[in-house]
């Protein structure tokens, strides 16, 4: 008897019936000389602390760092996935030969091989190895089962990556948690969600710390179009003043019209972070939603496998490819122009050597039915995508208009579509969405002068934008390098932090760890999460690049070029060396202060808002005392050595309990009005700020 172990029911629904396994039985199918049976995704974990040793379960300081002589795992605590454990045990212990029908992937292996590790397997395993769910693929997988040491690296990677979360997050969040938090708040530290935190708030204290500056241009109208003077911003509008007396002085004068024809390359299949990018700039979808929706479509047989991390194809597709778009009912105007010629095969689609676990996600043969209006969106995505690939480039003329008005140069540029090529896959959302990007100008000859309209163009320096969850998933897969460039992308992937498929969560989990919250698209941080990266010294735990360095030698492991020993040495040593900084560092309190949420649909939900507790705050002034709240002030509460004092009131204005905060955690409060004009006070608002001696005063500017 052959036992085969899918991750889910459902899928071991279709594999029984491939099979022939049409018997069902208490956990299984059975039939054809095989036992088909099914995991609920992880039915084993690591063992927690309290499993090596009870004295563990209690969160001391002087335990930390735990480190495990020996890694084991155990059963979750459910009673159903204890039982349908043990019917797979039972299985197991009775077939000759299993076959691993696991997702296709790094944790769909960790999974299926820690049941077979806790079963007790001791019979040959296969390996089940596919794409997507269709009848096809499941009938080619079977018969192309591979010897499941075969993917032993793949394996050992899933356990270093295991591994190597549990030492950081358990010693990391205990430390921090035991060292920082006030009352019951849990510091949760993690070696992905860290470092993408880290980001934001750094992105956030760009923005806070940005001055805005004002600057002048000079432009100039000639035949209905706007040229630009070819010259520094002006910072004063005197100098630009001067500028426009100069130039309604002299006639304009073409000095050379170029222009080039050029190509717009073909976008790039999808992995999943960039149909979630995708999804998140058109739909507003959040990264997990899109997840979820690729996810539905995959196990309804309409996509291949979503979880992957290349934009290209395996060279064995190719012959696929016709029939796939043939089967494309719904976009047969987009598809008969490529079925009525030969398909190229270029780079830019086919290339072994750019393929990991699986190929780009691409539709199926499959024809869609009953979707959900998400599905149908992110279902149109890939489809679109898929055929856009093998359309010509487009063509385009660019135009760089030169001039000059006295001395002073002058430039435009425009552009004219000469053909569409692919963008006609998507000339609805090019017309529905029209911008100056098309710019046809009139014909200029060198040498041709004229009356011009000069004129000037105010405006102000603009700071850098909050991330979205789609810049946020681009800054994640590049180590935090601001990367637009496909070719560039695809050479960082090895060194982004985490993996496509735990991307989402992660972004999911600062959420719920209210760190970070969402206002519209914007991303932006919690005092809490402020307050956390703040507390953090060690770089290792808040770098992108550090940490993508550790995402590289996972992948190194995958690859059997580094060991995983070896890796688990310098994760032991990392989280000792980092958790005696800990306990060793200045004693600073954080709390989790609650706010206005911003739902992944856009409606606003709020929670209750959580008081601010002055007297948790730790004294700014002394750092070893907290706060007292007094009959008319806060005070440290080693008052007479320390004497830093916060009054209820300031020139004439009752201070809130957010602004005391503010005063206390960051040395200043935001802009306050209504401050009462008086002979010491001449100001009507302004920053209360902390001076050198700890003392509040009024700045009407920052």
């Amino acid at each position: 008897m052959r036992v085969c172990i899918a991750e889910k029911p459902s899928v071991a629904k279709d594999i029984a019936k491939i099979l022939g396994a049409k018997d069902r039985k208490d956990g299984y199918f059975e039939g054809n000389g095989y036992q088909v049976t099914w995991t609920f995704g992880h039915l084993c974990t690591l063992k927690e602390p309290h499993d090596y040793n009870l004295l563990w379960k209690e969160w001391h300081l002087e335990d930390l760092p735990i480190i495990p002589a020996h890694f084991g795992i155990k059963l979750i605590d459910n009673k159903g996935v204890q039982k349908q454990f043990n019917i797979i045990k039972k299985l197991i212990s009775q077939c000759e030969e299993v076959v691993n029908c696991g997702d296709a992937g790094q944790e769909g292996e960790l999974i299926q091989r820690w049941v077979l590790l806790k079963a007790q397997c001791k019979v040959p395993v296969k390996r089940l190895w596919i794409s997507s769910l269709t009848e096809q693929a499941l009938k080619e997988g079977f018969h192309n089962l591979k010897d499941a040491t075969f993917y032993d690296n793949l394996y050992a990677a899933g356990s270093a990556r295991a591994i190597g979360d549990w030492l950081l997050g358990i010693n990391a969040t205990r430390v921090f948690t035991k060292k920082f938090a006030v009352n019951k708040t849990l510091l949760s530290i993690g070696r992905v969600q860290t470092p993408t935190l880290a980001m934001i708030v750094s992105r956030q204290k760009e923005i806070d710390s940005f001055v805005v500056e004002e600057y002048w241009e000079l432009k100039t109208l000639y035949k209905n179009t706007e040229f630009n003077a070819d010259i520094s911003r002006l910072k004063t509008e005197e100098k630009a003043k001067n500028g426009l007396i100069y130039l309604e002085k002299f006639p304009f004068e073409i000095i050379a019209s170029e222009k080039k024809e050029g190509k717009e390359k073909n976008p790039r299949l999808f992995d999943l972070t960039s149909l979630q990018v995708e999804a998140n700039k058109k739909y507003g979808f959040s990264a997990d939603h899109t997840l979820k929706l690729a996810q539905n479509l995959y196990e309804n047989k309409f996509i291949t496998y979503p979880r992957v991390d290349t934009t290209y194809l395996s060279d064995d597709l190719y012959p696929k490819i016709p029939g796939i778009l043939k089967s494309m009912k719904y976009y047969e105007k987009y598809t008969k122009p490529l079925l009525n010629m030969a398909i190229n095969k270029t780079k830019n689609v086919f290339d072994n050597e750019k393929i990991t676990d699986h190929h780009a996600i691409i539709p199926t043969e499959i024809l869609p039915q009953h979707l959900s209006i998400d599905e149908k969106r992110i279902y149109d995505l890939i489809a679109k995508r898929f055929i856009a690939v093998f359309y010509p480039e487009c063509i385009v003329s660019n135009t760089l208009v030169t001039a000059k008005v006295g001395e002073i140069p002058f430039k435009v540029t425009g552009k004219q579509i000469l053909d569409y090529g692919w963008k006609t896959i998507y000339l609805q959302e090019i017309n529905n969405e029209k911008t100056s990007e098309e710019f046809i100008m009139p014909d200029f000859q060198p040498g041709e002068t004229g009356s011009h309209e000069p004129f000037i163009h105010q405006g102000k320096t603009t700071p850098p934008k909050y991330y979205t969850e789609a810049s946020l998933l681009r800054a994640m897969e590049t180590a935090g390098k601001q990367v637009e460039d496909e070719d560039m992308r695809e050479a960082l992937k090895d060194n982004g932090i985490g993996r496509p498929s735990t991307r989402a969560n992660i972004i999911e989990t600062l959420f719920r760890r209210k760190y970070i919250l969402k206002k519209r698209k914007n991303i932006i941080a919690t005092q809490t999460g402020l307050d956390l990266i703040n507390t953090i010294e060690n770089d290792l735990l808040k770098s992108p690049e550090l940490t993508g360095e550790w995402e590289h030698k996972l992948r190194l492991i995958e690859k059997g070029n580094y060991e995983l020993e070896v890796f688990k040495k310098e994760l032991i040593n990392m989280v000792t060396q980092l958790t005696n900084e800990v306990k060793n560092s200045n004693y600073k309190r954080i709390s989790i202060q609650e706010t206005v949420t911003y739902s992944k649909n856009k409606k606003v939900s709020t929670t209750k808002k959580e008081t601010v507790k002055i007297e948790n705050l730790l004294c700014p002034k002394c750092k070893n005392q907290m706060l007292l709240k007094g009959k008319q002030a806060y005070g440290c509460n080693d008052f007479n050595n320390c004497n830093f004092r916060v009054p209820f009131t300031f020139c004439n204005k009752k201070l809130t309990l957010k602004q005391i905060s503010d005063l206390v955690t960051k040395g200043k409060t935001s802009k306050i009005k209504g401050f009462k004009i008086t002979n010491e006070n001449p100001y009507s608002e302004g920053f209360i700020c902390l001076n050198s001696n700890y003392e509040l005063e009024l700045h009407p500017q920052l």
